[in-house]
């Protein structure tokens, strides 16, 4: 059984935390498997304890961002409403095209309005769910990777 190490970046607001921790929790606190592949996922996000909000400038806040999508690969960005109001995730969008990183958006509790400029960016669209999201994540890096 082969072994691949994924650098995952989850897009958040820590006002928004709940998504976040819920998708970390799925992806980074179980051992996954797809077929004869064992995933080494790694959360490359922007942690709590090191927060870059009060960057001094908007060019030093791209900066940081983009270091951290840099070394990621794949994004995931859920579609919670509140990121119509992000600039925070206009500029991990922005991030990802840059680096060539795909985007896969999580629709949280199956939501009927949906972010459309998430939408608009995602490379794969998937539900609320653990299997989805993985099974997204997988998709995402052999793509990227070419598996």
């Amino acid at each position: 059984m082969s072994t691949r190490q994924i650098h995952i970046f989850i897009s958040h607001a820590w006002d928004y935390s709940g998504h976040y921790g819920t998708l970390a929790e799925w992806i980074f606190d179980k051992r996954w498997t797809v077929g004869q592949v064992s995933l080494d996922l790694r959360d490359y996000s922007i942690p709590r304890t090191d927060p870059i909000h009060n960057a001094q400038n908007n060019s030093a806040l791209r900066a940081a961002i983009f270091d951290k999508i840099s070394r990621s690969h794949v994004l995931i960005i859920p579609m919670g409403m509140y990121v119509n109001y992000s600039k925070w995730i206009q500029k991990e969008i922005e991030g990802a095209h840059e680096y060539g990183k795909p985007i896969l958006a999580v629709n949280p509790g199956g939501q009927l309005r949906k972010a459309a400029v998430v939408a608009a960016a995602a490379d794969k669209v998937v539900g609320w769910n653990k299997q989805p999201v993985i099974s997204g994540v997988w998709e995402l890096y052999k793509r990227l990777a070419k598996v």
